[in-house]
């Protein structure tokens, strides 16, 4: 925690502190004498100046502070002339510092020691009122110590509570920025992969194409496809520069409105793409809502591109708990084959999935080619586990 003002900690408060309590102790002797009438003595100087200078190592040797106050404190009214009060003040201070630093048993033994030597001074003239009057100061002091290292607990724990919570909340901010990076590379991903891979494919027909019409239409495929690039790519940059630009235009969110689009785009890109959506259309939230459009259209790409498909089908469920959606394609896996290796595209559909409590599974079809099929929960009322929408139930 930030400190208002720097302040002497340890040794070197300690110093400081045994410096002035002992200048404020030899000074009030003076005044003490004269109203007394006592003549100084050189005993009290002594005890004075010992029990402060013990002080000065009260961090490091603390036992030893507790002794040297609770020993000199009481000797000064023993051997001294002057009897002033300011003798105690060094046995205030040590009591309170002690506790203050959270040295509890030397605090208690200061204390026994005065006691002890009160007693065996009280053997050879006793007073009752002034025993009486000791004891009762010396237990004030000592609570006094002990509200002091109450105090000192307290605050070290409130210090040690609020690194944890600074450290808590740098840990979240460095795993939202780790998590807002993925999305970001996600979102990249789609994009650009499956419009480049249009593009791709209708600058081949064009570069190989016999009939000029047939090139002409994939020029026209390859301007919309790269049009559109441009448009999610200003939108994805727009909202990382947190600016409203009125002139770019931006498409439309992507979402599982328009993949009847998507379909038709990658048909005419050479894959022809047959669309079956089950159950009612329900309106989802937008992170499932693009998840589910983005897992379609990375499928698609990669069967395009990897699996050299000559068909593909796409079916969305809508349930009352959700949406599934699903991509087969009859590419080159084959029943049976292990596991593909997952790249980014793969990769990119599971963290989809799984970052919003669904499932992911892609692999060979028993029948061959490859299938990618996703379940997306919506949020549900009573909280329960979202279920496929497609199973019976």
């Amino acid at each position: 925690m930030k400190r208002l003002a720097t302040r002497p900690t340890g040794t070197a408060a300690d110093i400081v502190l045994a410096a002035a309590v002992g200048v404020a102790q030899i000074l009030a002797e003076f005044p003490a004498a004269w109203f007394s009438g006592a003549p100084l003595s050189v005993p009290g100087f002594a005890f004075l100046a010992a029990g402060a200078a013990s002080l000065a190592v009260l961090s490091r040797l603390p036992m030893l502070t507790a002794l040297a106050v609770g020993v000199c404190t009481p000797l000064y009214y023993i051997f001294g002339q002057a009897d002033g009060w300011a003798a105690w003040l060094m046995f205030v201070v040590a009591v309170v510092r002690l506790g203050a630093t959270r040295h509890r048993a030397s605090a208690i033994t200061a204390t026994v020691v005065v006691l002890a030597v009160i007693a065996a001074g009280e053997t050879v003239q006793f007073e009752p009122a002034r025993a009486f009057y000791v004891v009762g100061w010396v237990l004030v002091v000592l609570a006094a110590g002990e509200i002091a290292r109450n105090r000192s607990a307290y605050l070290h724990e409130v210090e040690r509570r609020a690194a944890e919570a600074e450290r808590g909340r740098e840990e979240e901010a460095r795993r939202r920025a780790t998590e807002e990076r993925l999305r970001i590379a996600r979102e990249l991903h789609d994009v650009i992969a499956h419009n480049i891979s249009l593009i791709n494919v209708q600058a081949g027909a064009a570069a190989h194409g016999r009939d000029p019409d047939q090139a002409f239409a994939a020029l026209d495929a390859i301007k919309r496809a790269s049009k559109d690039t441009l448009r999610e790519l200003r939108g994805t940059l727009g909202v990382l520069r947190q600016v409203d630009d009125a002139a770019a235009p931006l498409a439309p969110p992507a979402s599982l409105a328009r993949v009847g689009d998507l379909a038709a785009q990658t048909t005419e890109a050479g894959l022809p793409v047959r669309l079956r959506e089950e159950g009612d259309a329900v309106p989802l939230p937008a992170p499932v809502d693009l998840a589910a459009y983005r897992i379609v259209q990375e499928a698609l790409t990669n069967a395009r591109r990897h699996a050299v498909a000559s068909r593909a089908e796409v079916t969305v469920a809508y349930g009352p708990h959700g949406v599934s959606v699903q991509v087969d394609d009859d590419g080159r896996a084959t029943p049976g084959a292990a596991a593909a290796p997952e790249g980014n595209g793969l990769r990119g559909m599971r963290e989809r999935a799984t970052a919003l409590g669904g499932d992911f599974h892609a692999g060979p079809r028993p029948e061959g080619g490859f299938r990618v099929r996703a379940v997306l929960p919506a949020p549900a009322d009573d909280g329960d586990r979202i279920k496929d929408p497609s199973a019976p139930s």
